[in-house]
């Protein structure tokens, strides 16, 4: 059961929230697809007709026995025995089965949009999935040996379980145990101070493990709807912590938790901010370069400092590294640009202009809906129909301790999905210049997920052709966050790599080499060539201009 339980939390940290749904699930979207669907069916019956009559017949064989109709071979719902071999739980199956192929073949024969229908597709999906007959106690094989074999305790621990997260998790079920987790003590423990703090942002710089460090720091910039701590989780897959151990001066962001008062913080904003942190850093480590790294929203940031300082023609930075940081949103990169309408961008415009903030916590909950079996469903199973508690899993615990948006950088963010301001020609102005990715000529690490469906490896490429620079794209295997979180010695890991940059990711893909284990030491690598010699380890954190303060993680990250 362990095992179990492990694998649940394992799939659902590649389903993490990180920082998109920016745009979130607009009902009026959903209702207006689902409007035009049975307008259609209304106006031409033909095709729900024709699917009405397969169901029929499908039915017919299900109630014969002489289906073939079978679930798919990876989804881990039916891997349970007694679906195939009872004869009431296979008609269960099966007639499942049968209802959601005829609402999939409705939904392709319609000759609606192609929008539409994944609009459609999406919403009946959610609906179907919801009647599946794992999620309900009597059709779940597992769940009712569960019950015999403890005597109905399962149910009764399943009730508990309900109850609590009625009460403390606002009717959702619990996806971690966050009981085993304390932010400070086995999470974000690695050893630093605080040197330089602003109403928006902490630097935190940790303390070198040996006797020698590169001259130039790294700092490391996160998204800002998700604490920084996930380059310094639990110690063994902390970045913050590797790196530090191979000898480079680490410098981390720590953006604060803004409240309503803080609605006017924009894009702007948070650049300047780290224009500001950045003359610290330079400072404490009496270096005129450093080399910076941005992740997801974190890499938007990191664009918009990188086109400003080169308008200015600063040049502090040596190098820089994106990581699934998509610049050039297209609505087909992914779920969320099904809802990427003008009239779903001003709807999410609106309510967060409302109430000052995006709210992370309502976010976490609007995705989790996005991906109801992994973020769900799931769950419901383990917590409520075995009686089983959430997993103690480190990303999971993350990924709920969600942070708020302001307003106006939540607005920011919105019209990227407009604008393309970062591709060549857009002639955005931003702080009083023009951005302009092709003066960015640093070399730059580009990393992408092979499995991200939040920030798809195809539309990462596409940054390849809007910075001036020579770029190095890494291709790492997993999802959104565990391809960050991948240390060496996960039996598992791989990646690609391509010395070559040819125009489309195909050509790329076809041409890269797969890699085993982590590419943590392949980044090291790139970054040695970019970070200066080597000069003594400091004695001591921070200097007279810029001290240390509270100790790592900082106040920041309790916000």
């Amino acid at each position: 059961m362990a095992k179990q339980t492990e694998n649940l939390g394992k799939k659902a940290a590649e389903s993490t929230t990180a920082v998109n749904g920016m745009i979130g699930i607009q009902r009026g979207e959903l209702i207006k697809s689902l409007g035009i669907l049975v307008g259609h069916a209304i106006k031409q019956p033909a095709p729900l007709a024709k699917n009405l009559v397969n169901y029929g017949k499908e039915m017919g064989q299900i109630v014969r026995g002489k289906s073939e109709l079978a679930p798919d071979r990876r989804d881990r719902r039916f891997q349970d025995p007694t679906w195939h071999k009872n004869k009431a739980y296979k008609y269960g199956l099966q007639s499942w089965l049968a209802m959601r192929n005829g609402f999939e073949g409705w939904i392709e024969d319609s000759g609606i949009s192609r929008a539409d229908k994944a609009r459609a597709n999406f919403v009946l999906e959610i609906l179907v999935d919801s009647f599946a007959p794992t999620n309900t106690l009597l059709g779940n094989p597992a769940a009712m040996k569960r019950m015999y074999e403890t005597g109905g305790m399962s149910v009764v621990r399943g009730i508990q379980n309900a109850y609590d997260d009625l009460r403390n998790n606002g009717g959702m079920p619990s996806m971690v145990d966050n009981s085993k987790f304390e932010v400070g003590k086995n999470l974000a423990t690695t050893p630093g101070s605080v040197v330089f703090k602003n109403e928006m942002i902490e630097i935190i710089q940790y303390k070198p493990t040996t006797e020698k460090v590169h001259e130039i720091p790294l700092v490391i910039v996160p998204p800002q709807i998700n604490k920084f701590y996930a380059n310094d989780l639990s110690p063994g897959k902390s970045i913050v912590k590797y790196f530090t151990a191979q000898g480079y001066q680490i410098f981390a962001v720590s953006w604060r938790n803004p409240q309503r008062q803080h609605s006017h913080w924009g894009l702007e904003n948070y650049v300047q901010s780290l224009i500001e942190a950045t003359d610290a850093v330079m400072k404490i480590t009496r270096s005129k370069k450093i080399n910076i790294s941005g992740a997801c929203s974190g890499g938007m940031t990191l664009a918009s400092f990188l086109s400003e300082l080169a308008a200015r023609g600063d040049d502090r930075v040596n190098c820089f590294t994106t990581m699934v940081t998509v610049l050039d949103p297209k609505k087909t990169d992914s779920d969320a640009g099904l809802f990427a309408s003008d009239a779903g961008i001003e709807a999410a415009r609106k309510m967060s202009r409302k109430k000052g903030v995006l709210d992370g916590a309502q976010l976490a909950k609007v995705f989790a809906w996005m991906r109801p079996n992994d973020l769900i469903w799931n769950y419901v199973v383990n917590n409520y129909l075995l009686g089983e508690d959430p997993p103690a899993f480190d990303v999971l615990y993350w990924n709920g301790d969600t942070t708020n948006l302001p307003a106006q950088l939540h607005s920011d963010y919105l019209d990227m999905f407009s604008d393309e301001r970062f591709v060549e020609g857009s002639n955005f102005e931003f702080m009083g210049n023009t951005i302009d990715l092709k003066k960015v000529k640093q070399d730059c690490f580009m990393l992408a997920a092979v499995t991200d469906h939040i920030t798809p490896w195809r539309a990462n490429y596409r940054n390849i052709a809007l910075f001036g620079g020579k770029v190095d794209f890494v291709l790492s295997n997993a999802g959104h966050i565990q391809a960050l979180l991948n240390p060496p010695g996960n039996p598992k890991s791989k990646f690609f790599t391509n010395k070559n940059i040819p125009e489309t990711s195909d050509e790329w893909l076809d041409g890269a080499e797969e890699n085993a284990g982590s590419w943590w030491p392949y980044w090291d690598k790139w970054l040695q060539k970019r970070s200066g010699g080597f000069k003594n380890a400091p004695r001591k954190l921070g200097n007279k201009a810029f001290p240390p303060t509270v100790q790592a993680p900082g106040e920041y990250v309790f916000t």
